[in-house]
């Protein structure tokens, strides 16, 4: 054989060899491929069972959120029942009895006392304020309650009761979130009752001064009250500060309330009060 019949036969076994190696590589490759597949499959299998679960934990989430609001609601209708069924009536015979004496004193031709006619106004703004809490708990809603807008009359009814108040605006007033303005008003209210329950003969000043974050509200009389250690008047359980102190951090805000060295109460409330948007 010659030298062309060797190489004939050369190039047919490299071919053979060829062939061969080829074999192994195109296994691999649909190896690889399957296993690239499957894996592909897999992750999406996964990020479908992971979207269940987190689909699963959110429904979970909204049921016991639910049943919260539930029984919170069903708190609220309980309170407002009992609010109803043991205020709204010692209320209505108030004002009765009052309208009455009055009625009788003008009939006589009598100078009504001042002092009773602060107790008919405060009768009438006790049953509005009553059925606005009664809305609000029945309905879970925000209802027009009582705010700074209400100071007015306050203040008139406290200088009818007989204590002298005078009112200080500084800062640019402007509206406040609803309840912090409630908070500001209640705030004024239960510090003047304090002073006219427990500070003897006094003054009082009310100081509202609003800044571009916090209103800031100061009730100061010059009574001469004894307190406790515990900066509470020794004539009253004290359960208006605490109620103040509640109010205020419920807010974020900041109270101080306690004794003056000069004499007197100071009673002061810094509240975040950012303008709504």
């Amino acid at each position: 054989m010659g030298p062309a019949g060797g190489r004939a036969r050369g190039q047919d076994a490299y071919a053979r060899r060829m062939r061969t190696d080829r074999g192994p590589g195109k296994f691999y490759a649909a190896g690889w491929l399957i296993s690239a597949a499957v894996m592909a499959v897999t992750f999406r299998m996964w990020q479908l069972h992971v979207r269940e679960v987190e689909q699963r934990a959110e429904e979970a989430e909204r049921t016991r959120d639910e049943a919260a609001q539930r029984r919170a609601m069903q708190e609220r209708l309980r309170i407002a029942r009992e609010l109803h069924d043991s205020l709204t009536h010692s209320i209505s015979v108030v004002q009765v009895q009052a309208g009455v004496a009055v009625h009788l004193a003008r009939k006589r031709g009598e100078e009504v006392p001042p002092a009773l006619l602060a107790i008919q106004e405060a009768g009438a703004d006790a049953a509005r304020e009553l059925r606005a809490t009664l809305g609000v708990l029945r309905s879970a809603e925000d209802g027009d309650g009582s705010g700074l807008g209400q100071l007015d009359r306050l203040v008139a009814r406290a200088r009818a009761a007989g204590l002298p108040v005078t009112v200080t605006v500084t800062g640019a007033r402007r509206p406040l979130p609803p309840e912090v303005d409630q908070a500001a008003y209640r705030i004024v209210q239960e510090a003047l009752t304090n002073v006219s329950r427990h500070a003897g003969q006094a003054c009082a000043s009310v100081h509202l001064h609003f800044t571009p974050e916090t209103l800031s509200v100061q009730v100061v009389d010059d009574g001469q009250g004894t307190v406790t250690p515990a900066g509470t008047r020794t004539s009253g359980p004290g359960l208006g500060l605490v109620g103040m102190r509640e109010r205020v951090s419920a807010l974020g805000g900041r109270l101080q309330a306690g004794p003056r060295g000069d004499g007197g109460f100071r009673v002061r409330a810094e509240l975040p009060a950012r303008a709504p948007s």
